[in-house]
């Protein structure tokens, strides 16, 4: 009987002094894990929507790269949801009946795909979130940017950018929002607010996008360039898709030139139109160094050991190890060292037939 209290005490300290602690549901010691074949183990990974262009450009390979360089018997089973909800949980369900040893999941909406999680616990298959934090207790490991720093950086550029321009009295910006399921969006918007609301400058519309889609934001755009006309001084756009949308309707509305307008995941595209002078500003965040800590993690739990995190974040009320990365502001001052200069993106992707003149003009060769 000593024995056994000794042995629980014993427990106890563990799960205290530990960072993952015993608040994640699924341990890799659990005995469901002790048959998996570390070396030929699959790992599931679903992102939430080919919208964004960075999921199938960067985070997708950037993972598999990862996963094959330090396990090359292991196998990487990939979905794409199309920000669907309802075909995530379809694609969670039939990885899990494939029997993949880790999930690691970029959920379309955080609040619904914690049934995912719970599923995959009752299972006992580890959930790694990833970018996107779910609302579960279950989760072993999160990895994200400081989203909440993303709209600081986002909104601060913004400002800062009307200031140098005299924006005129009575003018103000139109806030492009996220998708209303993503707790990332929410994030952005709030970073954005603590600096907008004191800056001076009215926010005349905002809007919280549907399913991140960029028609949705040219849409909406539209409709307030007839409500507010010359009075839009400055575009807050909360991703570069967005941002697309965004400034193809103030073109074709006639406002020019465009308003500054700010965007976000460093897409080729962005980067042209920073280069050409049509979008301000984007945000850099390392992805793939993002992809490739997801990877560890999953390979860390393939492997039986517990994949720690340098932060805490609370989910579902339980702590989850957490890893954070740093967001870069870019504007035409500093794109060709952080986006070039850094691999992220090649000349040869960003100084295409179109955009030849401006990567002369700013060095980019």
């Amino acid at each position: 009987m000593k024995a056994k209290r000794a042995g629980s005490l014993l427990a106890v300290v563990v799960c205290a002094l530990t960072l993952v602690g015993c608040s994640n549901a699924v341990s890799p010691g659990d005995t469901t894990h002790a048959a998996v074949d570390p070396a030929h183990a699959t790992i599931g990974l679903l992102l939430p929507d080919s919208t964004n262009t960075r999921y199938e450009s960067a985070d997708r390979p950037a993972f598999e790269a990862r996963i094959h360089a330090k396990c090359p018997g292991c196998t990487v089973a990939y979905q794409n949801a199309s920000a669907d909800a309802a075909r995530q949980q379809q694609q969670a369900e039939s990885m899990l009946a494939q029997g993949v040893a880790v999930l690691v999941l970029d959920a379309v909406d955080g609040q619904s795909a914690a049934s995912i999680v719970n599923e995959a616990t009752s299972k006992g298959v580890p959930v790694i979130a990833y970018d996107r934090i779910i609302n579960s207790p279950d989760l072993s490991f999160f990895v994200s940017a400081d989203n909440s720093e993303v709209g600081v950086l986002q909104a601060q550029a913004l400002v800062d950018r009307l200031r140098e321009l005299h924006a005129p009295a009575g003018s103000g910006i139109l806030m492009v929002n996220g998708s209303p399921t993503d707790n990332n969006a929410r994030l952005y918007k709030q970073g954005a607010h603590s600096v907008i609301d004191k800056s001076g400058y009215k926010v005349l519309a905002e809007y919280d996008t549907p399913d991140w889609a960029g028609s949705e934001a040219q849409s909406w755009v539209a409709g307030q360039i007839t409500q507010f006309g010359s009075k839009i001084a400055g575009v807050y756009a909360a991703n570069d898709g967005l941002a697309q949308g965004a400034i193809e309707a103030l073109q074709a509305g006639g406002i020019q030139p465009v308003p500054p307008t700010t965007g976000q995941d460093a897409e080729i595209a962005a980067v042209q139109r920073i280069l050409a002078g049509t979008q301000y500003m984007t945000v850099y965040k390392p992805i793939r160094k993002q992809a490739a800590i997801a990877a560890d993690a999953a390979l860390t739990i393939v492997d039986g050991g517990t994949p720690t995190g340098t932060s805490v974040t609370k989910a579902g009320g339980k702590s989850v190890p957490t890893v954070t990365l740093t967001p870069v502001s870019v504007t035409l001052k500093n794109v060709k060292r952080v986006v070039i200069d850094s691999g992220f993106h090649t000349v040869a992707q960003i100084c295409t037939p179109a955009y030849a003149s401006y990567c002369k003009e700013y060095g980019i060769t």
